[in-house]
């Protein structure tokens, strides 16, 4: 009798904005703050959505990629991570979402916010989108 080989199991998926979504959760799990998800699908083809976040040091910004890393592993792997060695400034390649998690002078500097300006911002929830710096309490 043949012996029936097991399927693998499925890998659950994220709509786009389902996954920028828990970008933005698992970023605020870690304390991120001005966390900004915005849906560029309209005005470029790079990507749907682009979620610009701030951390307050190096250490931060490389626990707040591995924790996105880490929460979204289920849902399938991250195409390229560049900046997690050097922390300053960390974009993630998730295909359909872009994350940046920046030091405030340099998300300042690059000013992605200005940049992308032009796509709508995605409502968070209150809670992430009060989400300031500590010093600004």
């Amino acid at each position: 009798m043949p012996v029936k080989k097991a399927k693998p199991a499925e890998k659950a998926t994220l709509t786009p904005i389902e996954r920028a979504l828990k970008c933005a959760e698992l970023a605020y799990d870690k304390k991120a703050y001005d966390i900004c998800v915005r849906d560029i699908s309209r005005v470029s083809s790079i990507a749907d959505f682009m979620v610009i976040i701030s951390g307050s040091s190096d250490k931060q910004n490389q626990a707040i990629s591995d924790n996105i890393r880490t929460g979204l592993k289920k849902f399938g792997k991250i195409n390229d991570i560049e900046g997690a060695k050097d922390g300053k400034w960390i974009v993630m390649d998730y295909g359909d979402v872009l994350v940046h998690i920046f030091h405030d002078q340099i998300r300042r500097y690059y000013d992605l916010d200005g940049l992308w300006g032009m796509a709508p911002e995605v409502e968070l929830a209150a809670e992430i989108k009060a989400a300031r710096r500590e010093s600004d309490f």
